[in-house]
């Protein structure tokens, strides 16, 4: 028999032998328990492109629904681990292609190999009490979607499902999101939802919620981060609609539309201003229709914050001296150099970098870049902003979008988006280290990457014959 073979059936033998052990041991109702894992362990890790495409699903929509593995984690992230122990396994049976390193992958690798630098000053720092090296693990799961990516969607039509997945996820979070504000425009009727799905720490949920329950709630909790994860489904959406037709298209569009629904009704102001940063760069590329989309949001935006209450108190909120939100901020970058010469190598991993609480005298930072400083030390900063760099460098696409289609859009769409987020660090911090958020925005990353070294996107990027609207 070949190796290959041998090595194949060696997976459900074992598995097999596993669940009879458990039969004889166990009682019948842990042996059904462990018959449903064992069957979930199997499916993924058979074919390691399930788990992905789950993952994909499931990550936009439920961020936080945890399991129990001796230590809580995500869903999304147990859903990463069995992918990546599905891709080991077909390594071992030759199944599988090797990781790819590109010049951004290589900075990126160079970026997580110093993350073991804080991580073991970090176990003698006395803040915190978590258990490092598992939130380092965490941490590199959420990084790890940009090695995933080309071992398990190497085609465009693979690529393709990765997309569509993900716009299925979003639509589904702009339904569950959108749902419950329309029910009752109280943020707090989510609390049982989210409690029913394992969500971890319901009392904070409740008091997040309660802070302000006229914002739109969502699985995501933090209006903040459901912002960042709006902000991500917009331009795919409005991209992929573009590209496609029939039910395509109306996925698309509904992501698009629904997404930037809710990034006014969850008051976002770092997501609404990297929409307008984004809304502006196309109209800058003379991409078609986007002076005219640019135009008819600003009016829209008028009218909205005209008609809508709680939309004039957090638009007002940008221009007020005594908004709590804005002097917190301005108060974070004034004890930042505090922040830096205490943990010189960074806070590492035992702790979550701080969120800013003025009466115990705590500071965080309400800033990408300066965060990955506070957590990593300035080398993982500068390692950061070296893979953004070369990222950078292999997608931009010069010249004018005149031409969208099939060819270009979706490349358009995730550097767009990534070029979006990362324009929201100037003022927020949770594409850094935000669990799962993160993992979407490496997915995008990546996604930006691969369409630029398909051979038809880099050579239709920008139309020397250009086509009017």
């Amino acid at each position: 028999m070949h190796q290959g073979a041998r090595a194949s059936l060696l997976l459900p033998v074992t598995l097999g032998a596993l669940f009879a052990a458990l039969m004889v041991l166990t009682t019948p109702v842990l042996t059904g328990i462990a018959l449903v894992a064992l069957a979930s362990l199997l499916f993924v890790v058979s074919q390691p492109k399930r788990g992905f495409l789950l993952f994909c699903l499931l990550a936009p929509a439920l961020p936080w629904m945890t399991i129990s593995l001796g230590v809580r984690i995500t869903t999304s992230e147990a859903l990463l681990a069995l992918t990546w122990l599905g891709v080991f396994w077909h390594w071992l049976t030759g199944t599988l292609p090797g990781i790819q390193f590109g010049p951004t992958e290589r900075l990126v690798a160079l970026f997580l190999g110093w993350t073991m630098v804080p991580l073991i000053v970090g176990q003698f720092i006395p803040e915190g009490d978590g258990i490092g090296p598992v939130n380092w693990v965490r941490y590199l799961l959420n990084v790890s979607p940009i090695a995933l990516l080309p071992i398990l969607a190497p085609t465009p039509r693979e690529r393709e499902q990765v997309i569509l997945c993900l716009l299925l996820g979003f639509a589904l979070l702009a339904c569950i999101s959108l749902g419950f504000f329309f029910a009752g425009r109280d943020a707090r009727l989510m609390v049982p939802f989210l409690t029913k799905l394992q969500y971890a720490h319901p009392e904070v949920i409740a008091d997040i919620f309660g802070a302000d329950p006229g914002r739109m709630a969502s699985p995501w909790v933090h209006p903040n981060s459901t912002g960042g994860a709006m902000l991500l489904a917009a331009p795919l959406g409005l991209f992929y609609g573009v590209a496609n037709v029939g039910w395509r298209r109306a996925l698309g569009w509904f992501v698009a539309v629904a997404s930037l629904a809710g990034i006014v009704f969850c008051g976002s102001r770092g997501a609404l201003l990297a929409m307008g940063v984004i809304v502006v760069w196309l109209a800058f590329k003379r991409t078609p229709y986007a002076l005219r989309g640019l135009a008819i949001a600003s009016v829209l935006a008028v009218l909205f914050v005209a008609t809508y209450p709680p939309a004039q108190k957090r638009f007002a909120s940008l221009f007020s001296s005594n908004d709590v939100s804005t002097g917190v901020r301005f108060e974070e970058y004034k004890r930042f150099p505090e922040n830096a010469l205490r943990y010189p190598l960074g806070l590492g991993f035992k702790a979550d970098t701080p969120a800013s609480s003025p009466e115990k005298d705590v500071y965080g930072i309400s800033n990408l870049w300066l965060n990955y400083w506070f957590k990593l030390g300035l080398p993982g900063m500068v390692l950061f902003i070296l893979a953004t760099r070369a990222w950078w460098r292999e997608v931009r696409m010069p010249g004018r979008f005149e031409r969208v289609d099939r060819s270009n859009a979706m490349r358009i769409a995730t550097v767009g988006t990534v070029l979006a987020a990362l324009s929201t660090g100037f003022i927020d911090h949770y594409f850094s280290f935000t669990q799962v958020l993160i993992a979407l925005f490496w997915l995008v990353f990546a996604l930006g990457l691969h369409y630029a070294r398909t051979p038809d996107a880099a050579s239709s990027s920008s139309s020397s014959h250009p086509i009017r609207p």
